[in-house]
């Protein structure tokens, strides 16, 4: 496990002086970032602003996603996976935010993961994204660097983020999940880790580091 004294330093290192990362997804309001997290469910970001572009352009607001419909809306998903699902979930959390939260999106995690389509990791993006709350959503790369580096172990998403929860000094809490999320897609790659040029190596307990050839 990674020295709890060399976290700070591990985290300071990867963040490439970017003090408030922001997420690749593209989106205007907290609305767009939650239809887009939805839609971001085994896709990739690229995929899906390259849907959102016009989905957006044709309903930016609950009101008008509901005015779409749950067909239309499906044809300009089709490219995503999973998109029939999607679309089903984006017509419904977009009804219910109308219904239950005058069309806002509700800073509460229970509220948010009643919408069909929000589970917790999509919960913390936006709690995290929006509210600025230290949330911590792992997807497949912080669950990654999580185990790799020694920064957070656990063998599931959930025992990482509360261990991540619990190591991470409270003020970097909420750059960190993209600091991570950052690292993960780019240098600490799943397959071959970039370590040649990772400025946190000299904290990352990682014992099979990669050399460039």
């Amino acid at each position: 496990m990674m020295k709890r004294a060399d976290i700070r330093a591990f985290l300071e290192a990867i963040s490439g002086g970017n003090a408030n990362p922001r997420t690749e997804l593209d989106y205007a309001t907290p609305y767009q970032l939650l239809v887009a997290v939805v839609l971001s469910a085994q896709a990739t970001d690229v995929s899906v602003n390259r849907v959102t572009r016009t989905l957006f352009a044709d309903a930016p607001t609950p009101q008008a996603m509901v005015a779409l419909g749950e067909a239309a809306i499906a044809q300009r998903i089709k490219s995503i996976g999973l998109w029939q699902a999607k679309a089903k979930n984006v017509a419904m959390l977009s009804h219910l935010l109308l219904e239950r939260h005058g069309g806002e999106v509700p800073g509460d995690r229970a509220a948010l993961e009643a919408l069909p389509g929000v589970g917790r990791k999509t919960a913390n993006v936006v709690l995290n994204e929006v509210f600025g709350q230290p949330a911590m959503a792992v997807d497949t790369h912080i669950f990654r660097l999580g185990n790799r580096t020694g920064l957070a172990p656990g063998s599931t998403p959930r025992a990482v983020e509360d261990a991540l929860l619990k190591r991470i000094p409270k003020d970097m809490l909420k750059p960190a999940h993209l600091w991570l999320i950052l690292h993960g897609r780019y240098v600490c790659k799943a397959r071959t880790p970039e370590c040649w040029r990772c400025p946190g190596a000299a904290y990352c307990t990682y014992g099979e580091k990669t050399i460039k050839a």
